[in-house]
C-alpha cells in the first residue's frame, strides 16, 4: 500500500514531467485551472470562463456547478498531492490561500500559481475581476465584468443611502455560530464593511477582525438587527432555536423578530453579487427600523 508521502512523490514526478507540454499553454489561454477561494470561483463561472475548471476549495460553494467539481480541501491548508493529482496548468488562489510552502512548491514543479487580491474592499473586488480575467486569457470580459459589478454595487448604494431611515441608526451585528462559539464581526471584515455600506451601525467596529462573543456580550450590545448566515442556522437547528440561543434571546432583535439569514458567499467574501448583499442589509435595516416603532 502506498502511503501520503508516496503517492504525493508520484503525482508530483508526473507533473514534473508533463510541465513542459503545459507552460506553454497556460501563459496563453489555460485549459485546466484549480480555482482557490469562494469568490475567486465565483468570479470564473461570472467570466463564462467554468469550462476551463477541473477543481476548487470547500469554501467555492457558488454557483451549483461548482459544488461538482472535485474538491482538494480547504483554500487555508491546503495539500500538495491534492492539488498536483488533478494536473493543472493554472492555480486561481486567493492571497489568503495557503500554507506558502506548499505553493512554492506547487510553483516549483512548473505550474503556474496565479494569487489574487481577496481583502474586503470594493476597489479590491474590482482589481480581484480584472486580475483572474487576465489569468485566463480574457482580459476584455473581465473590464466589462467588473464595470458592470461596480455600476449594479454603485445602484445598491445610492438606494440604500435615499432610503435610509430617520432618526439614529439601527444597531445591528452579524453572528457567526457555527460551534458553540459565537463569533462576531468587526472592523477589516468583509461582513463588518458591508454593514457599514448598508448605513448600519455595528457595535463591535472598534474591535478588528472577528471576536469571540459570550452570552453577556451579545445581551450587552442590544443590536435591533442580528445577521447569521445560512451555515450558522443550519449548525444550532432553525431559525428558532438561533433566536433562542442565550444571549441573543435578550435581545432587541430577537424579541422583534429582526433576524437576517443570508447566504454565506454573500456576507462573508465580496463578488460579483455584493449589491445583492447590499440590497437585503438595506431592506433589513429598514424592517428593524419600523420594528422599534411598533
Amino acid at each position: 500500500m502506498r502511503t501520503p508521502v508516496v503517492r504525493a512523490w508520484f503525482a508530483c514526478l508526473f507533473i514534473a514531467l508533463a510541465g513542459a507540454c503545459h507552460s506553454g499553454l497556460a501563459a496563453a489561454t489555460p485549459q485546466r485551472v484549480v480555482s482557490l477561494g469562494g469568490s475567486v470561483t465565483e468570479i470564473v463561472y461570472a467570466l463564462k470562463q467554468g469550462h476551463t475548471l477541473i477543481g476548487s476549495d470547500l469554501s467555492s460553494v457558488y454557483p451549483e456547478q461548482a459544488l461538482q467539481l472535485p474538491r482538494v480541501g480547504y483554500y487555508r491548508s491546503l495539500p500538495l498531492e491534492g492539488l498536483v493529482s488533478l494536473r493543472p496548468d493554472l492555480i486561481l488562489a486567493s492571497e489568503q490561500a495557503g500554507p506558502p510552502d506548499v505553493l512554492a512548491r506547487v510553483q516549483q514543479l512548473g505550474i503556474s500559481v496565479e494569487s489574487v487580491r481577496d481583502n474586503g474592499s470594493l476597489d479590491g473586488l474590482y482589481a480581484r475581476i480584472r486580475a483572474i480575467a487576465v489569468a485566463l486569457g480574457v482580459a476584455e470580459q473581465g473590464t466589462e465584468l467588473a464595470k458592470q459589478v461596480q455600476a449594479n454595487i454603485d445602484a445598491a448604494l445610492a438606494d440604500a443611502k435615499r432610503t435610509l431611515p430617520a432618526g439614529n441608526p439601527v444597531s445591528a451585528v452579524m453572528v457567526l455560530k457555527r460551534t458553540s462559539q459565537m463569533m462576531g464581526a468587526g472592523a477589516n471584515t468583509t461582513a463588518g464593511n458591508l454593514l457599514r455600506l448598508a448605513g448600519l451601525h455595528n457595535p463591535l467596529s472598534a474591535q478588528p477582525g472577528y471576536k469571540p462573543l459570550s452570552a453577556e456580550a451579545v445581551a450587552s450590545m442590544q443590536p435591533e438587527l442580528i445577521i447569521t448566515t445560512t451555515s450558522s442556522i443550519e449548525a444550532v437547528g432553525g431559525k428558532e432555536a438561533f433566536l433562542n440561543t442565550p444571549g441573543i434571546n435578550l435581545t432587541p432583535a430577537a424579541k422583534r423578530g429582526q433576524l437576517l439569514v443570508i447566504d454565506d458567499m454573500l456576507i462573508l467574501g465580496l463578488g460579483p453579487r455584493t449589491a445583492q448583499s447590499i440590497d437585503a442589509l438595506a431592506k433589513a435595516r429598514n424592517q428593524a427600523a419600523v420594528a422599534r416603532t411598533q
